[in-house]
């Protein structure tokens, strides 16, 4: 039977110090949360701050991305190439689908689970807006991209140095490159965390990047071969509309000078070209517009 140990007349309050105390440090506000949301997500893209099996296939991505790169410069320099065998906008193209696995496995990662397990509404608790967290992935996603796509044009433009080529040429061949690589990274980063953020499921989303991405181009190269066969070579350039890779495709050739990837190198003229770049611009801007309704959709 339990007794009350309190004397009578004596009050029964208590007040008991736990040892917890106020936080009087600085208020680094929502530029600081946006920041490290962004550092955090670029790092977690290839791994650094997990676990060692997260750092396995990215890393290994990213090597198999550079090894091109390194066996096409040990080349021009043991046979004192004239020139580089494959353009600095070219090397994006033709390593496409090594770009999509990244983008497949590590665009889910960012986004598909906060989603899945309902951490989304912490950060939305903090002095960060759902604008802040947007466009923090958004950027760490286009930035892990261009990373991951630019390091293998730095090696070959530096071993075109070491080749002894043409400094002008390599130079502007270098600055095409990474302008290239540039509006991929921020094309590919939104339309993978679209498909990403539809679904918690993480298995869902690399299986829809991936079907983005790869069943667009090969559709497109289909019909493409198709009318080159036809002779019907007015419209390949057209279709290069309907494949992310192959809008960049005509965008560098239009703008860059670039050497087209679309049979019998039909690429897109110049004013075909503004088509091209404005479906670009468009799907940014549209990928940024879907990222920002489905995260209103997160409730607290």
């Amino acid at each position: 039977m339990a007794t009350d140990l309190t004397p009578p007349g004596a009050d029964p309050t208590r007040i008991h110090n736990i040892g917890y105390r106020g936080y009087d440090g600085p208020r680094l506000g929502r530029s600081y949360a946006r920041r490290s949301l962004f550092s955090q997500s670029l790092r977690g893209a290839f791994g650094l701050g997990r676990s060692a099996k997260s750092k396995v296939l990215p890393m290994i991505l990213f090597a198999v991305m550079c090894l091109p790169a390194g066996i096409i410069v040990a080349v021009a320099v043991a046979t004192k190439m004239k020139d580089l065998p494959l353009e600095y906008t070219r090397y994006a193209i033709v390593t496409q689908a090594i770009i999509g696995l990244f983008l497949a496995a590590q665009a889910p990662q960012s986004v598909s689970r906060d989603l899945r397990f309902k951490t989304v509404p912490l950060y939305f608790s903090r002095p960060i807006e759902r604008a802040d967290y947007v466009l923090a992935k958004y950027a760490a996603m286009a930035s892990a991209l261009f990373i991951l796509t630019a390091v293998p044009v730095v090696i070959l433009y530096v071993g075109s140095l070491l080749a002894e080529l043409d400094f002008a040429t390599q130079t502007k061949g270098f600055a095409q490159g990474m302008v290239s690589v540039a509006l991929l990274s921020v094309l590919f980063a939104g339309i993978g965390l679209v498909m990403a953020a539809l679904t918690p499921r993480r298995g869902f989303g690399v299986a829809a990047v991936i079907a983005v991405l790869t069943i667009s181009y090969g559709a497109v190269s289909t019909v493409q071969a198709i009318a080159w066969d036809q002779g019907s070579t007015g419209v390949i350039s057209w279709l290069g509309l309907f494949s992310p890779i192959t809008l960049i495709d005509g965008v560098q050739t239009a703008f860059l000078g670039a050497t087209s990837a679309f049979p019998g190198e039909f690429g897109p003229s110049a004013g075909a070209g503004v088509v091209y770049l404005l479906v670009v611009l468009a799907l940014i801007a549209g990928s940024y517009a879907v990222l920002m309704r489905r995260y209103r959709k997160v409730g607290l």
